[in-house]
């Protein structure tokens, strides 16, 4: 779904750099900017270094004069006010507007109600907008009343001020949680554990060290083995560390060898 990040005012080249890391790290590159402090903010170094490689989503980033303007093909804006208004859209947290927002639209998008080739009913959501207001005075009321829903991040209620960036990057993740997400790469994959032979071979080793330094008595071994073997079973080990524990069994014999 196309999501759009819409900073208005912002007066800190620094948080525009922050926050176009916060949207690359999440997979996201649309970022407009409404009237910045600075008509360069976008060249500035500060911009750039805490943009840290996100230099692809500035190069993409626009700057607007108006709010209208950046808001320009999106179907339902998001503010993000941290005090509940007492007029406006509601407020909900962002976890709660996502899944209610996308469950209701994907049930829309399924019924045989209409066809392909006919209109979709206006709460099927095709773009997403995500306003945040200056760091000084966060959004005003006109802004907010012009959204669907105001979001609001669950923090400290003695202490709930963000910093613009970490904002951005927390309504980021759980809008991309909401979408699917990514995976999560684990560093060890099934493919590359020991195979049965590899891990009894390391027990049989490390059995015979520990006979050797008197932790075993071979003539009542009760289940210290079994035990050893479904402790390292858990572990899922790699031939790797397999070598590791049979050069520490083989230290243990030699060692034990030694001082006799």
């Amino acid at each position: 779904m196309r999501t759009r990040f819409i900073l208005i005012e912002t007066s800190h080249p620094g948080n525009v750099g922050a926050a176009a890391r916060a949207l690359k790290v999440m997979g996201f590159d649309e970022m407009v900017l409404v009237a910045p402090r600075y008509a360069n903010i976008l060249r500035k170094e500060e911009t750039i270094q805490r943009a840290s490689g996100a230099n692809d989503v500035l190069d993409k980033t626009r700057i607007v004069d108006t709010l209208e303007e950046a808001c320009e093909g999106i179907s339902h804006l998001c503010a993000t006010a941290m005090t509940p208004r007492d007029f406006g859209p509601p407020t909900r947290s962002p976890r709660e507007h996502f899944e209610g927002l996308l469950g209701r639209s994907l049930a829309l998008a399924q019924m045989d109600a209409f066809k392909a080739d006919e209109p979709k009913p206006k709460e099927v959501i095709s773009s997403m907008g995500f306003l945040f207001g200056s760091e000084r005075f966060g959004m005003t009321n006109e802004d907010v009343y012009k959204c669907h829903v105001a979001l609001s991040i669950p923090t400290n209620p003695t202490f709930g001020s963000l910093n613009l960036a970490a904002a951005i990057q927390l309504v980021a993740y759980e809008w991309r949680l909401a979408l699917g997400g990514f995976p999560v790469v684990s560093p060890v994959h099934e493919s590359n554990l020991a195979d049965a032979a590899q891990v009894a071979g390391m027990l049989s080793h490390l059995e015979k060290a520990l006979v050797e330094i008197g932790f075993l008595d071979p003539l009542a071994p009760k289940k210290l083995m079994p035990r050893l073997n479904q402790l390292f079973n858990r572990a899922d080990l790699t031939p790797e560390e397999i070598h590791i524990l049979r050069g520490v069994a083989k230290a243990m014999i030699e060692t034990a060898h030694a001082k006799r």
